[in-house]
């Protein structure tokens, strides 16, 4: 679709603090496994933590496509900080700015949106996985707080030094759900090592577990026996940002192929003179334009209040496998310099299978856009 002058401006903003403040420098960080807070932090001023959030508290208010925009340009050059932000905003921000008190509003908003502090939201459990719904963490009420015992795991954003709040979901009763604030220092509350992972190595995920952990009895986030729903309703929201994501890596493929293909010469003659090669980057090209009109779709319907649920589901796994296949391409037609980790195409091969499985399996998506056609 055709962008306006304030999207277009936004979206030139981050691409070009992507390419020439992230890119140059976030290879080093990968390899060390390191959180770039200090980039992440400079997202925060040109905006991109707070472009959800309510104006009243310092955000743009701008909704959901706009911050697509936003994930797809740092996506294109690294996938670990466009997950640290969609993390951050659409699963754990934006469920103060949904469901939190006026109090909790104006006690953590104001930060998140000027991108001091990021949230972590945790949801999957050992025991669960993909069947969020089974929680074992478990909270009571005990003289006006809430004692929490429980683990999580793959944690997004638990323990980095940005870390504001992190929001866990917790039996609060028989069959009920509820949300509940925990702030990092709480007693009770302990941040697991990193864990070692495949991809994402610059972005920060743990295990969570609270033992005993007791917070008061207002960090209630939503009505109490509303979790589940509300994190549902996240998790929509969630997967056309990952979907955006997933199209930013898409699209930096091509651009980090196409550039290598022109430059690199086989037999006499640049690669992508050959058919085979041009073909696959024609290939390319058409994941990564599908992907991007799926997510805006998507995304455009939940900013004007639209239901977009299945529309979500279907941007998340068109995106997805495109990142996945043109990851795959992309370390072919760099041959054996694809394979090393030098190259931004093969951490894109290292980062892609998690967008599959990541907001929901692929197989969950297919479960729900099924379900939408009756079957």
């Amino acid at each position: 679709m055709r962008l306006d002058i304030e999207q277009t401006e936004f979206a030139a903003a981050v691409r070009a603090f992507a390419q020439d403040q992230i890119k140059p420098v976030i290879g080093d960080f990968y390899e060390r496994g390191e959180f770039p807070a200090d980039l992440v932090r400079e997202l925060g001023k040109l905006g991109v933590l707070g472009v959800t959030l309510p104006e009243e508290y310092g955000g743009a208010g701008a909704g959901l496509f706009m911050l697509g925009l936003a994930l797809e340009e740092i996506a294109r050059v690294d996938a670990s900080v466009a997950v640290t932000v969609e993390a951050s905003v659409t699963l754990g921000a934006e469920g103060i700015a949904r469901y939190g008190s006026p109090e909790q509003q104006a006690k953590w908003l104001p930060r998140l949106a000027a991108g001091e502090g990021l949230v972590a939201f945790a949801l999957t459990e050992p025991s669960g996985g993909t069947d969020a719904g089974r929680t074992d963490t478990k909270a009571r009420l005990e003289n006006g707080e809430w004692v929490i015992d429980g683990a999580k795991c793959f944690i997004t954003n638990a323990g980095t030094v940005m870390t504001d709040l992190i929001i866990a979901t917790a039996q609060t009763g028989p069959g009920e759900v509820s949300c509940i604030a925990v702030e990092p220092g709480t007693p009770g509350l302990e941040i697991g090592p990193e864990y070692s992972k495949v991809g994402w190595r610059a972005s920060d995920t743990r295990p969570v577990y609270f033992d005993g952990c007791r917070v008061p009895e207002s960090n209630l986030v939503g009505q109490r026996g509303r979790g589940f729903v509300q994190f549902l309703e996240l998790l929509d929201s969630g997967r056309v940002a990952l979907a955006a994501l997933a199209t930013g890596s898409a699209q930096g493929c091509l651009d980090e192929s196409l550039v290598h293909a022109k430059e690199r010469e086989a037999f006499g003659r640049p690669i992508a003179e050959n058919q085979s090669i041009a073909f696959m980057l024609a290939d390319m090209r058409l994941r990564a334009h599908t992907s991007r009109l799926a997510w805006q779709d998507a995304a455009l319907k939940a900013d004007a209040g639209e239901p977009f649920g299945t529309d979500a589901a279907l941007a998340k796994l068109h995106a997805s496998q495109a990142a996945v296949e043109n990851a795959r391409d992309a370390t072919q037609i760099f041959g054996g310099y694809g394979f090393m980790n030098e190259t931004p195409v093969a951490r894109a091969w290292r980062d892609c299978k998690v967008l599959e499985i990541g907001e929901g399996t692929n197989e969950v998506q297919r479960m729900l856009i099924a379900r939408s056609l009756g079957v």
